[in-house]
């Protein structure tokens, strides 16, 4: 039998802290990767940035002003009324984003008539936004398809939407996304879109 030696045991102890550290060093490294991950899927779902072209959603949106839409949102459920989204017209590639606000949603039938737009039949009240002068297609009714969306400007008489034939109705597979939060102008004032 063997005599157990008295003493100082410092390899022992060294090998019980180099394993603590050892987890310490990976409990950090596990969550500076996790940060760098959370922060890459927040920036590609929120941080698309893109600028407003016209004046079309004025007063909300400046023409040049810049914003941040939601990428992911749309994946999840539809559009609804009166949100702000942004699209490439007729799914072309080339084109600029456009950014409307919703009107009219999949299966509605929509038209302009006497400056003022009717949602299946009935005067849809807007509040404070005037008459439309031109309705463009909206002149005879519009029937919406299972995925698509009517969209206006803010800013009804200098707005190319869904009035136009060159835009038209909007197909979900041609969103991009929400238009959430709007970046200063000069004198303008950031938040969120309404």
């Amino acid at each position: 039998m063997r005599k157990k030696r008295k003493g100082l045991r410092f390899k022992e102890e060294e090998k019980g802290q180099n394993i603590e550290r050892f987890y310490e060093i990976g409990g950090w490294v596990f969550g500076i990767l996790l940060s760098i991950l959370m922060a890459f899927i927040l920036v590609y779902s929120l941080g698309m940035k893109t600028r407003m072209i016209g004046d079309s959603m004025e007063p909300e949106l400046k023409n040049g002003q810049e914003i941040f839409m939601n990428r992911i949102i749309y994946g999840i459920i539809g559009p609804e009324r009166e949100s702000v989204i942004v699209f490439k017209p007729n799914g072309n590639e080339n084109s600029h984003y456009y950014i409307k606000r919703v009107i009219g949603l999949p299966g509605e039938r929509i038209q302009i008539k006497e400056g003022k737009i009717y949602i299946e039949g009935k005067v849809y009240e807007e509040g404070g936004r005037g008459t439309i002068k031109e309705p463009g297609l909206a002149e005879q009714e519009i029937q919406l398809g299972l995925d698509e969306y009517f969209v206006l400007g803010d800013n009804r008489d200098n707005s190319e939407d869904s009035r136009s034939a060159n835009v038209g109705n909007v197909q979900r597979n041609t969103i991009v996304g929400k238009a959430w939060f709007k970046l200063p102008v000069e004198e303008g004032v950031s938040g969120l879109i309404q």
